[in-house]
């Protein structure tokens, strides 16, 4: 593993992840970003579901400014948790609908869900 492989990750409710991109892959994301041309975006929006192979996930979200750069002042909120091996599916869906609550953007709570491997019954 090199240290190009690892990305820090700001949590909700205790200190920031240092995790490896190659073991904790990722298996669902949502990202939205203003205007119709990305390039030319002032704010971008991102949520991403990681797991690890022992089935604890994390599930993250976070707001950058875009290429067309943002407003001084503009405070872009990131928030994060960690969901346990064996925890029930719920726990993931609840933690995108958190993350979606403080980036204030509901509807990529919903792109994130349904990206989420489909469940068989």
């Amino acid at each position: 593993m090199t240290t190009t492989d690892k990305i820090r990750i700001t949590m909700s409710e205790r200190r920031p992840l240092s995790v490896s991109k190659s073991e904790w892959p990722v298996i669902a994301k949502a990202d939205w970003h203003d205007g119709q041309i990305k390039y030319q975006a002032n704010t971008e929006r991102h949520i991403r579901v990681r797991q690890h192979a022992d089935g604890r996930r994390i599930v993250y979200g976070f707001q950058e400014p875009g290429n067309g750069g943002q407003f001084a002042g503009t405070r872009n909120p990131q928030a994060g948790f960690l969901i346990d091996a064996g925890a029930p599916e719920n726990e993931t869906v609840r933690a995108i609908r958190r993350v979606g609550g403080i980036l204030e953007d509901d509807q990529l709570a919903d792109e994130c869900i349904a990206n989420l491997p489909a469940e068989e019954i």
